[in-house]
C-alpha cells in the first residue's frame, strides 16, 4: 500500500488492512474521557486495556510459583523434608515386625505412625518440622520486595493491589502441597516396593485426609510468616517472630497450660486430686488446643489410628459396656471435623491480619 492510499484510509477513520477505525486524537469530540483518580476528567484512549483482576492474579500466582520451585530454598526445604520422610520410614520400617505384633490391623498405616527405636514417626516429623516450609516461604514475601523497591513498580502495574498478597498467598500453598503430597505418596510407594504391603482402599482415604491437614496446618504458617513480612520491615525480624511463635507452641504452650490448670485445679495432694482431677484434665486439654500443633497432633492421630475413639475425657461410666473395635472413616471424621475447621479459621485469621495490614500500607518510592 502506498502513501497516497494510507493517506485516504487515514482520512475514511480506518486502519491500515482492517475495518477498525482509528482511535480519536487525544481533545477530540470522539476521544472518551472517564473519571481519574482524583476526581479529574482524565482522558483515555479508546483501545486500551486495563487487566481483570483474575487475570493479574494468575499471572502473580505463577510468576512466585516459578520463582519457589527455581530458588534454592525450595530445594533445600526438599531435601530436609526428603531426608526426615526417608529415616521415618526406615524406622517404621525397623519397627514394623512389633508393631504388627500388637496390632495387625491397618498395617499400611503403620508406615506413617510408627518410629524406630529412635527415629520418630513421618506424623511426629512433619508436626514439628512441617512449619519451617510456611515460616521459609513467607517471613520475606513483602518485606524485601520493599527492602530492594521492587513493590513499588509492583503496585504500579494495572493490577489490583490485593492480588498481590493474595497470589504470594496461593502460590506458597501450592508450593507446600507439591511438597506434603510428594513425601507423603514416595514414601507410601517406597514401603510399599520394600514391605510388599498393598493398602486398603480405606488406608488410602486416611492417608489423603492426613496430607488435606497437614497442607491446611502448614499453610497457617504461611500466613502467620506473611503477616510477621508485611508488620516487619526487616526479613529478619519477621523471621525471628516466626519462629518465637512457632517454639512456644511447640514447646512451651503444654507447660503453660499445665501451669494454668494446676493453678485452678489444683492437685498437689491426695484430696484435691479426688476432685479436681477430671476439671484439671479438661482444662488443661481446651488450653492445649488453642495450639495449631497440639489441634493438628490430635486430629492426625486420630484420623490414622482407628482405634482412638475419642478426643475427650473418658470416664470409667462411659467404658461399662463399650464394645471394642475400630471406628469407621466416617466415625473419625466427625471426631476430627472441629480441629480442620479450627486451624482452618487460624489459617484465614493469619491470613485476614496481612490482607488488611497490606491494603493499608502506603507504598511509596524512596
Amino acid at each position: 500500500m502506498n502513501q497516497k492510499q494510507e493517506e485516504n484510509l487515514a482520512g475514511s477513520g480506518r486502519l491500515p488492512g482492517t475495518d477498525e477505525a482509528y482511535p480519536a486524537a487525544k481533545g477530540a469530540p470522539g476521544y472518551p474521557v472517564s473519571k481519574g483518580a482524583s476526581g479529574t476528567d482524565e482522558a483515555r484512549p479508546a483501545h486500551g486495556r486495563h487487566i481483570k483482576g483474575s487475570t493479574g492474579r494468575n499471572a502473580l500466582v505463577r510468576k512466585e510459583l516459578a520463582d519457589h520451585l527455581r530458588s534454592k530454598r525450595f530445594l533445600i526445604l526438599l531435601v530436609l523434608i526428603g531426608a526426615t520422610s526417608f529415616a521415618s520410614l526406615y524406622g517404621a520400617i525397623s519397627g514394623l515386625a512389633d508393631a504388627i505384633a500388637a496390632d495387625s490391623n491397618f498395617i499400611f498405616l503403620k508406615l506413617y505412625t510408627t518410629g524406630g527405636s529412635s527415629i520418630p514417626s513421618f506424623m511426629s516429623f512433619i508436626a514439628l518440622l512441617g512449619p519451617i516450609i510456611g515460616l521459609a516461604l513467607g517471613f520475606d514475601a513483602v518485606n524485601s520486595e520493599r527492602a530492594s523497591g521492587t513493590l513499588n513498580r509492583l503496585v504500579s502495574q494495572p493490577i489490583y493491589r490485593d492480588s498481590i498478597i493474595v497470589g504470594k498467598f496461593l502460590a506458597g500453598t501450592a508450593v507446600i502441597a507439591i511438597v506434603i503430597f510428594t513425601m507423603g505418596i514416595a514414601l507410601g510407594a517406597i514401603g510399599m516396593a520394600v514391605t510388599g504391603l498393598v493398602p486398603e482402599t480405606e488406608e488410602v482415604l486416611r492417608i489423603l485426609i492426613f496430607l488435606i491437614f497437614t497442607v491446611v496446618y502448614i499453610a497457617f504458617w504461611l500466613a502467620l510468616s506473611i503477616l510477621f513480612s508485611v508488620v516487619c520491615r526487616h526479613s529478619a525480624t519477621s523471621a525471628l517472630a516466626s519462629i518465637s511463635v512457632w517454639i512456644f507452641f511447640a514447646i512451651f504452650m503444654s507447660l503453660v497450660a499445665s501451669i494454668i490448670a494446676n493453678a485452678v485445679y489444683p492437685v498437689n495432694d491426695q484430696y484435691r486430686a479426688m476432685f479436681n482431677s477430671l476439671n484439671n484434665y479438661t482444662l488443661n486439654q481446651n488450653l492445649n488446643r488453642i495450639s495449631p500443633y497440639y489441634l493438628y497432633s490430635e486430629a492426625i492421630s486420630t484420623i490414622m489410628n482407628p482405634t482412638v475413639r475419642s478426643v475427650n475425657v473418658v470416664t470409667m461410666d462411659q467404658l461399662v459396656g463399650a464394645i471394642s473395635g475400630y471406628l469407621s472413616l466416617g466415625q473419625s471424621l466427625l471426631l476430627v471435623w472441629p480441629h480442620l475447621t479450627g486451624l482452618a479459621a487460624l489459617m484465614l485469621v493469619a491470613f485476614g491480619g496481612s490482607y488488611i495490614g497490606f491494603m493499608r500500607q502506603e507504598v511509596r518510592s524512596n
